[in-house]
């Protein structure tokens, strides 16, 4: 069974499906003009993509050369880090070999000072013993001499026999003095314990002063700025 509806029911029936469909629907000129603001968005982030890929690409030519520098100059500065090393190497082996040199000019001076005293010591060994002959030719031109003194007369024999004592003891003392051996100078020097050895003491003549040396001995001898042998001496009191 059908239900009749009246002439005001059916106006506003048409009047709720016009507005829902105007609702639902664009109108055609709401259409278009969607499509054209679409259409200018996609046309601005295109020109942004397009403006940002400009740059970077401006950037990267910009960064090329300044890469292209640092890679050629990176041989050179190799180069030079290099040679400092090589520079550094140099003036430590230069500063090596000076030392070593230095430390074998102090070692050659010192091993010639060694053989010099070394070669001092053998000399003076083997002229201490010596000085013993020597003292006994001076002994004996001593005796000759009070002989002489005390005898009326002497035969040429005698002189002869002195004569030959004394070239050998002439001889003898040149020969020292060649090797630098010298006599110690004594009586009348004042008393020094470094060259002299006081065998006793005799009170001093007006002439003298205490503590001089009145008569010698013994001689002593001297070689260079070594003592060979103490002068034995009497000193005044």
């Amino acid at each position: 069974m059908s239900t009749q509806q009246s002439p005001e029911d059916i106006y506003k029936e048409q009047s709720t499906r016009g507005r829902a469909g105007t609702a639902e629907a664009p109108t055609d000129e709401e259409a278009p003009s969607t499509g054209m603001a679409d259409q200018a968005a996609a046309e601005d982030t295109g020109g942004d993509d397009t403006d940002a890929s400009a740059e970077a690409t401006a950037a990267s030519a910009a960064g090329a050369p300044e890469a292209a520098e640092e890679d050629s100059l990176d041989p050179v500065r190799q180069l030079e880090v290099e040679v400092e090393r090589l520079r550094a190497e140099r003036d430590e082996a230069q500063e090596k070999l000076l030392r070593q040199a230095a430390e074998f000019q102090n070692y050659k001076r010192r091993q010639q000072r060694e053989r010099a005293q070394l070669i001092d010591v053998g000399q003076g060994q083997v002229i201490l013993p010596m000085l013993e002959v020597l003292d006994d030719l001076e002994r004996s031109l001593q005796a000759a001499d009070e002989f002489k003194a005390q005898a009326e007369e002497t035969g040429p024999a005698f002189v002869s026999l002195r004569e030959g004592v004394q070239q050998v003891r002439q001889k003898f003392l040149d020969e020292l003095k060649r090797l630098g051996v010298e006599p110690i100078e004594a009586k009348g020097q004042p008393f020094d314990e470094q060259l002299h050895e006081a065998m006793m003491q005799q009170p001093a003549p007006d002439d003298a002063e205490p503590g001089t040396v009145l008569q010698e001995i013994r001689t002593g001898y001297r070689m260079g700025e070594r003592i060979l042998r103490h002068s034995q001496v009497i000193v005044a009191s």
